[in-house]
């Protein structure tokens, strides 16, 4: 019988999530994985994994679609779901950060165009400065913006930071680190406690000595 549905995001997350899952113990078989399904079952029956877009992680876990679920702290941030962080995974480390072809005015970035995909970290990041900034929200790559005069600069999450050095850019701060979480419903805390326990207690012993757990 299935005791958890983890929700799983789709794209960069995925192969490390998977890694991280089998070093635990839990493995799903390959022939599941290469049947292109976005629900499927590990080998000892015990978990379904939902395979979503990073953005809907959050939101399958708050209306209890999903018991849990892994997700970037980046998505966290700029959802601001009323989910529980209960575990900080060592996967899927990049950074949030603002990023520009020059130097800013030291003065400030009150006359600046942001162009972002994360408009609540961005004016929740300004804003906490007492700063107003035109935020120009994008969906697709950000990078292009400042060099096709759309934007003065951008607030975006990297990894290396190549592609900002192959758009002439470079980091002018990091607004925050972030790495995948274990996000929990609320309810499902409380209800499925065992098997959670279980879980956490499977996947924090994937982790270097020392590790933190929120």
């Amino acid at each position: 019988m299935t005791e958890l549905t983890i929700a799983i995001s789709k794209g960069r997350l995925q192969t490390e999530t998977l890694d991280l899952l089998s070093r635990a113990g839990i493995s799903i078989s390959s022939e599941m994985l290469a049947s292109r399904r976005l629900a499927v079952e590990d080998e000892a029956g015990r978990y379904r994994f939902i395979f979503v877009k990073p953005d809907d992680v959050p939101v399958y876990v708050e209306h209890g679609t999903a018991d849990c679920g892994v997700v970037g702290r980046d998505v966290l941030m700029e959802s601001e779901a009323d989910v529980l962080q209960r575990l900080t995974l060592e996967i899927g480390s990049c950074q949030m950060v603002v990023a520009a072809s020059g130097d800013l005015p030291s003065s400030g970035y009150g006359r600046l165009r942001v162009a972002t995909r994360y408009p609540r970290i961005t004016a929740q990041h300004f804003g906490s400065r007492g700063l107003s900034v035109e935020i120009i929200e994008l969906s697709g790559s950000v990078e292009v913006a400042p060099l096709l005069g759309l934007a003065d600069c951008i607030v975006d999450l990297v990894q290396t930071g190549r592609t900002l050095r192959e758009n002439g850019l470079r980091i002018v701060e990091v607004i925050a680190e972030s790495t995948a979480r274990l996000v929990i419903n609320r309810a499902s805390y409380q209800l499925k406690a065992e098997a959670l326990a279980g879980l956490i207690g499977s996947l924090s012993e994937t982790r270097p000595q020392g590790e933190r757990r929120d």
